[in-house]
């Protein structure tokens, strides 16, 4: 008891004289609050403020000089309170500076918190830079307070960038160092660890039944396992949300529209991958069972459920019904059958009545609304193309009803032109609902279509083959005389000229031109096109003449057609060609092996061509087709009496063929079918023909094909009375019905049939129409036959590859392709290499 008064004793002497030594080392003067004093504000100075206006804080605080306030008392802690509730200092006084009389001087003393000036990061490749900083932006900016709040949300939002990539164990971390170059300014540094990118080691699904694992996975686009084909494996989270909806969609439409996902829980093993597993609830399955419709008057029952193609029995598919409720694919849906009738205010709504079981009922009700007329059909945004050259390619008209379908087909026809960028063409429908009438306004925007051809290439012998040509595919020959109208060039009337060039002096030669006008008269679809061509090559010396020249003038008419529909043309032509050989033998060879060497020979032929086009864009369709089937016919000579049948004559191979007489056939058929997203799949094939009117005479040797290689030479050798069919992974060599035995050694030649076939993956990187580019992968096979009893359409050459396309509007289509031939003898032909790289430039070969 005794100790523990004398430790009190002494704690308490202690303290005493501490209080004492401080009170004596301050000496500062303490207000006396016991009386509390009226005063009068004689001045106030702001201390520590660098970039807050002195004048505003002053402000803030609700103090001014003159007016009274007592010490002690509320006004001096309420100025305190609001200087705080700025959030722009980290101390703040009020203290009194002096006093005189009943007057008081004040100083308000503030420490303000630092600004932001610049930040740089650590552990960060360049490349992200850009990307980051957009995300740090969000939470603070240059010249802003830079609290602990803003450095931990901006190290948060760096953490989820990477997190969004798949790396989830990154780790930020911000130092904040004093900035010289800036009073009270601070720098941010973020060093950044992002560690591995975690993958997903294992999907499971639990509780599924009906569906498979594997199909699910499929079903989750952008969360995928590791060893997905063309997929990388990582963890996002707002990705995988929308995944586990896609999933539960997926269900939905095989009829499981009770499925949900009960829970779901990520996790990582032992090696620091991701486990992912997902518990479903399938539910029962369900099935359409009575279809009943409400409402409709203008057409009954059984034509819409013809339409609608839903049967009782079939599994329940909202998406499915909805789709053919309206806006199908093939636009062959309810929707579209009233709203190609002009029925524009048409709706109908699906109605679930009964639910029995795994049946359920729908009563579809509709509303037919009053038929539409179409009042005003503007178009816009043609600045270079004349707006009649646009109007005639659009279906819908005023006064005409409403119909949806003759607005996509007009849609399909200006981007056809390709003188609009298909991405952002426009069209608006705004509705008077009083007057029943709809008003259409086109809205396109002008891209560039001419294409000039300048190249120069070394052509063996023959040295360097320079090549000039343009093409005006938006040309006006009525404002040709015009000098107002030259912006360089006379344009938008939607004609197309192409003048070309091609030599390398003596040796080759090469002169064609052609005008078409798409609207001969201006009323209908109508086509004339007029061309001609010079083609000369001299291969000969001083002693022996080695010459082609060919010479050709065509004129050909083109009317697109209203039966079977409107989406045929049919075209046909005039063509008169002269070629003179002088003991050329390159090309041309008979049958029996005679190769022609010496002869002046006419081709007069007639030529029709039966096309159905549907493709939506020239460039890179995305679906649609194109199908075109071409005859080439001349008189036949010998059946007329126009020939010599003089035996000994025929037997003379100049003047069996002076007068060519032939029958050819083409058949060219292109499909563009969406697979997802943006990659398309093209299928193709093409099988050409040549036959002869009369044994006796035998097939020309002109007019023939010629299958392998790039086919880049096709424009050029086309004129030479030869078709260059490309096929990729081969060379004309490697098709050994190519050869024949020419006076006792092998020679290329052309053959009167061939056949070939195509399946390509094409995706688009730019659709911007300046510069269109998309990468492909194909599959090929084809085949040349010497006649018709050889001919079997699955003997092919196969090959594989890739490529890549860029289309530029001035120079038309460039790109590569690269092909690996399964089917060659590289045996029989030691030279022969088992696989091609082909240059496309200019224009993409058949």
């Amino acid at each position: 008891m005794k100790l523990r008064i004398l430790l009190l004793s002494f704690f308490t002497l202690l303290l005493a004289a501490t209080a004492t030594a401080q009170t004596d080392s301050l000496n500062l003067p303490v207000f006396d609050y016991g009386t509390p004093q009226e005063y009068e504000i004689g001045a106030i100075t702001v201390v520590g403020a660098f970039f807050a206006e002195q004048n505003a804080v002053i402000g803030v605080t609700g103090l001014e000089v003159g007016k009274k306030i007592r010490i002690p008392g509320p006004d001096i802690p309420r100025a305190i309170k609001n200087l705080w509730r700025l959030r722009l200092f980290t101390n703040v006084s009020i203290e009194q500076e002096k006093t005189i009389g009943d007057v008081i001087f004040l100083v308000i003393r503030v420490e303000e918190r630092p600004r932001f000036l610049r930040h740089s990061y650590e552990g960060v490749k360049q490349g992200y830079h850009e990307d980051l900083n957009e995300v740090i932006n969000t939470f603070i900016v240059r010249g802003g307070i830079v609290t602990e709040d803003a450095k931990v949300n901006a190290a948060e939002g760096v953490r989820e960038f990477f997190v969004e990539k798949g790396y989830l164990d990154t780790r930020v971390q911000v130092e904040e160092i004093n900035d010289t170059s800036r009073a009270n300014s601070v720098r941010l540094v973020f060093d950044v660890d992002r560690g591995e990118r975690v993958k997903i080691e294992e999907i499971n699904f639990i509780g599924n039944e009906a569906i498979k694992d594997k199909k699910l996975r499929k079903k989750m686009k952008e969360t995928s396992q590791k060893g997905r084909f063309l997929k990388s494996s990582k963890f996002r989270p707002e990705e995988y949300a929308t995944d586990k909806e896609s999933v539960i969609a997926y269900y939905n439409t095989e009829g499981y529209r009770d499925a949900r996902v009960l829970r779901d829980s990520v996790y990582r093993n032992e090696e620091g991958e991701l486990i992912v597993d997902i518990y479903l609830n399938e539910g029962n399955q369900y099935y359409f069972r009575n279809i009943t419709w409400k409402g409709n008057s203008i057409y009954d029952d059984a034509t819409l459920s013809q339409v609608l193609a839903i049967e009782k029995g079939d599994v329940f598919n909202e998406e499915e019904l909805q789709s053919r409720l309206s806006f199908s694919q093939d636009n062959a849906d309810v929707s579209s059958l009233y709203m190609d009738n002009g029925y524009l205010f048409f709706n109908v709504d699906p109605i679930e009545v009964a639910i029995e079981g795994d049946s359920i009922d729908v009563e579809m009700r509709i509303f037919e609304g009053p038929q539409a007329t179409i009042d005003k059909v503007t178009i816009e945004g043609n600045d270079r193309t004349h707006e009649h050259v646009i109007r005639r390619e659009v279906f819908t008209r005023p006064g005409q009803k409403f119909s949806r379908s003759d607005i996509i087909r007009s849609q399909r026809q200006i981007i056809g032109l390709g003188y609009f960028n298909q991405e952002t063409l426009g069209i608006d429908t705004p509705v008077n609902p009083d007057r029943g009438t709809v008003d259409i306004k086109y809205t396109v925007e002008e891209k560039p279509s001419d294409q000039l051809e300048l190249s120069a290439g070394w052509g063996g012998r023959q040295g360097i083959i320079g090549t000039l040509g343009v093409t005006f595919n938006n040309f006006s020959l009525r404002n040709l005389f015009n000098k107002e109208a030259w912006h360089p060039l006379p344009q938008g009337d939607g004609q197309r000229l192409s003048l070309r060039a091609q030599t390398n002096g003596r040796f080759f030669q090469s002169y064609n031109a052609s005008l078409t006008e798409p609207w001969l008269g201006g009323k209908r679809p109508t086509s004339l096109t007029v061309s001609g061509f010079y083609n000369k090559y001299d291969l000969g010396t001083s002693t022996v003449p080695r010459k082609l020249i060919i010479q050709q003038g065509a004129v050909s008419f083109g009317t697109r057609l209203r039966w079977p529909d409107d989406n045929f043309v049919l075209r046909g032509g005039l063509n008169l060609q002269k070629l003179i050989l002088d003991q050329w033998g390159q090309l041309f060879t008979t049958d029996d092996g005679i190769p022609v060497t010496t002869g002046r020979f006419n081709n007069f032929s007639f030529q029709f061509t039966l096309a159905r086009t549907t493709a939506t864009d020239p460039i890179f369709p995305k679906q649609g087709s194109n199908i075109e089937l071409t005859v080439k016919l001349t008189p036949p000579y010998r059946s007329l009496g126009l020939v010599d049948d003089d035996p000994e004559k025929l037997s003379d191979i100049q003047e069996r063929f002076r007068y060519l007489e032939y029958h050819k056939w083409r058949l060219n058929a292109d499909w563009y079918t969406p697979i997802v997203g943006k990659l398309v799949l093209k299928t193709q094939a093409k099988i050409g023909f040549l036959g002869a009117y009369d044994n006796d005479i035998g097939v020309a040797p002109f007019e023939r094909f010629q299958l392998g290689g790039d086919g880049i030479n096709n424009q050029q050798f086309q004129f030479a009375g030869v078709d260059i069919i490309s096929l990729r992974g081969y060379e004309t060599t490697d098709l050994p019905n190519n050869a024949i035995n020419v006076n006792g050694g092998s020679r290329e030649v052309a053959t009167p049939i061939f056949s070939k076939y195509t399946m390509e993956l094409r995706y688009p990187l730019s659709l911007n129409p300046s510069s269109t580019i998309f990468v492909l992968a194909f599959a090929q096979g084809g085949n040349a036959w010497r006649n018709a009893r050889d001919f079997n359409p699955f003997d092919l050459r196969r090959s594989v590859g890739f490529g890549a396309r860029v289309f530029l509007p001035m120079f038309g289509t460039l790109g590569f392709d690269w092909g690996y031939g399964f089917d060659k003898d590289l045996d029989a032909n030691p030279q022969a290499k088992p696989s091609t790289f082909n240059i496309i430039l200019g224009f993409e070969p058949e």
